[in-house]
């Protein structure tokens, strides 16, 4: 009688915390990253040290999902891109690069939940690099990574006339003193990755009072993502 009076016990709160948890929206989330800076990421100490404190300061990064909900709103398909200045060279250990302010740009082919949603997800993944969000812009984001590898080293990043990233791999041509390493690592958490060569990086929208393009240098990553919650 005491089993049977414990059964009757445990199994309502057995379906309780089931049913709790079934109700929390899922947040499950991966796809493909990009990310490109105005100073070299792969490179020597020698010349990481020549830019620091005068480049770097300025990035874009993109994230396209390919699959996942954020919050319960699927995202399948769609991007977010961020462009950012900060106060000093991103990356560096000896200076501090806030306070930061940011551009987002979100696909404009999400509805108005997932809109909310992928500046969530931007944000969150951003950390307090996006605690600054000075403003918003909607446009078509496409973002490629060719034959679905990262390690190939090339990719294609557009955000309507705003944002641009174009990479190809780092080649033997690109070393110039064979010291070179990855000196910087990615502004936000990712999976797998690989440096790349920037063909093309520019941002042209208003809101951090710049706009740049900075191509031709190693100064990109390109990487996967998968984050859970």
């Amino acid at each position: 009688m005491r089993l049977s009076m414990t059964t009757w016990v445990v199994c309502p709160l057995l379906a309780a915390t089931l049913a709790f948890a079934g109700s929390i929206p899922s947040t499950r989330v991966e796809g493909n990253y990009v990310e490109a800076r105005t100073a070299e990421v792969y490179t020597g100490p020698c010349f990481a040290n020549s830019e620091v404190g005068l480049v770097g300061d300025l990035a874009v990064l993109g994230w396209k999902v390919t699959r996942g909900s954020w919050q319960g709103v699927k995202l399948d398909g769609l991007g977010v891109v961020a462009a950012i200045k900060a106060s000093a060279t991103l990356g560096d250990v000896t200076s501090s690069a806030y306070p930061v302010k940011s551009v987002l740009i979100i696909d404009e082919r999400a509805d108005a939940a997932q809109r909310e949603a992928l500046k969530n997800f931007a944000r969150r993944m951003g950390g307090d690099l996006l605690d600054n969000i000075v403003r918003v812009e909607y446009r078509p984001i496409e973002l490629e990574v060719e034959n679905g590898n990262v390690l190939g080293g090339v990719a294609k990043l557009q955000a309507g006339e705003l944002a641009r990233i174009e990479t190809r791999a780092i080649e033997t041509r690109d070393c110039v003193c064979s010291n070179e390493e990855l000196y910087y690592l990615p502004l936000t958490k990712v999976g797998e990755l690989k440096a790349a060569y920037t063909l093309a990086h520019s941002f042209q929208g208003k809101g951090l009072g710049v706009s740049w393009e900075s191509p031709y240098k190693r100064s990109a990553f390109i990487a996967d993502f998968s984050y859970q919650e």
